[in-house]
């Protein structure tokens, strides 16, 4: 087991300090993930792209998927009458790829829109905040914190690729007909080491993976227990997206997610948006699909170095932990604060609406060695690929359009009669 010590520690005291000793999935999530010092995000740890890397995106295989969005983005800006300044914020950048691949493509193509664009990017990680601003140095770029832009301060569009599928998300199982969430605590060693007693009701226990190497407490383990709903929040969201778990069609064991962070976000960024567009691409489903009664154990993956598997209790703080998006509970959460739905699209279609297949019909006349010629297609193809990066999601919502704005449909999501 390949885990952060310290990481392991502070998560197991922070249980102990708890009042029935034991977290949501959603609290260990974040504590994975974005701990301060030891998380996967916040620490050298993360690593994106094909070379030692856990996980690749889109703009890891080549510059179209970026020059693409560009169109889109230029399309927007028209649309809105050509605001000065237009912002595009983009939210959790990654190593920076993306952006240097929009704004280098506005610059040479469009240089008018270049010096409209006020470019911001939201990152929460220091490690790849740091990248960023090394790739981005010779571009116009501040960064933020969502929190700290104004109301009603943005005309232009918030922006995001793969964002959502990070944040963490609570975990419930059905028993017995019934909804319960699935929390994390730890074996008695840790707690008795400590002097403190232990005894949180274990009625389930899905892994137990006890942590090796993490020295003086080496002994204790993960362990997963049901309870009742942290929060009333939880049935709330499933009302939203009117899933009712009482139907027979669910058998007993059933777990998923629910992502009350994705909502959190939602609203700010709405509430930031004063006129313009909320775009976002992930990968992910309506509701009907994601709470399929044949996905009877739910979408949560980690990434390890290129492989996935289910188990968030192995590699603590050393891999990406995700869930798909619920595109249902976004459209009609942004409903409630005045986002519109403007379309759902698949990436793959998206693509090709704003002329990625012209791309590829031009790679033949292209004079370059066979080898790139062939590795440009497959990138291509990559990004259209129904069962990977193409089947993505690509949700458009509006606000503050008046009805000659709303009237003019989107490049992207304009399909080919």
């Amino acid at each position: 087991m390949d885990s952060n010590p310290a990481l392991c520690t502070a998560i197991a005291n922070h249980i102990t300090t708890t009042p029935q000793q034991r977290i949501t999935f959603a609290e260990f999530m974040d504590m994975v993930l974005y701990h301060p010092e030891h998380g996967y995000y916040s620490s050298d740890a993360v690593k994106i792209g094909f070379q030692g890397g856990d996980f690749f995106t889109s703009p890891n295989l080549c510059a179209d998927f970026g020059e693409l969005l560009a169109e889109q983005f230029l399309q927007m800006w028209e649309i809105l009458g050509k605001p000065v300044p237009f912002s595009l914020v983009e939210m959790g950048a990654g190593q920076g790829l993306l952006a240097l691949h929009i704004l280098k493509y506005h610059q040479r193509r469009y240089p008018d829109f270049f010096t409209a664009l006020e470019y911001i990017i939201v990152e929460k990680s220091p490690t790849l905040r740091q990248e960023q601003q090394q790739r981005l140095q010779d571009f116009p770029v501040r960064w933020c914190n969502l929190e700290d832009i104004p109301p009603n301060a943005i005309a232009g569009c918030f922006f995001s690729n793969e964002l959502v599928d990070a944040f963490p998300v609570h975990q419930f199982i059905l028993e017995t007909g019934e909804l319960r969430e699935i929390y994390v605590t730890i074996q008695p060693p840790f707690l008795e080491a400590k002097g403190e007693s232990f005894s949180p009701p274990r009625t389930s226990c899905r892994y137990a993976n006890v942590g090796e190497g993490l020295g003086e407490r080496s002994n204790f383990a993960f362990v997963e227990v049901t309870g009742e709903p942290s929060t009333p929040q939880l049935a709330k969201y499933l009302d939203l997206v009117e899933i009712n778990f009482a139907q027979n069609a669910y058998p007993d064991g059933y777990r998923s997610e629910i992502n009350l962070a994705a909502l959190d976000w939602l609203s700010i960024v709405a509430d930031r948006l004063q006129r313009g567009y909320v775009l976002t691409i992930d990968y992910g489903y309506p509701a009907s699909r994601y709470y399929n009664p044949r996905r009877s154990q739910g979408t949560l993956q980690c990434y390890y170095h290129h492989r996935f598997h289910d188990n968030p209790y192995i590699n603590i703080g050393c891999q990406d932990i995700t869930a798909h998006v619920d595109f249902t509970a976004l459209d009609r959460w942004g409903q409630k604060y005045n986002l519109k739905n403007v379309g759902f699209i698949q990436q793959g279609l998206f693509l090709m609406a704003l002329g990625l297949g012209d791309r590829i019909s031009a790679l033949s006349d292209q004079k370059q060695p066979l080898s790139q010629l062939l590795q440009r297609r497959d990138a291509l193809h990559q990004l259209i690929d129904p069962t990977g990066l193409g089947g993505f999601g690509v949700l458009v919502q509006s606000k503050g359009l008046d009805k000659t704005e709303v009237s003019q449909p989107l490049k992207g999501l304009t399909l080919p009669e």
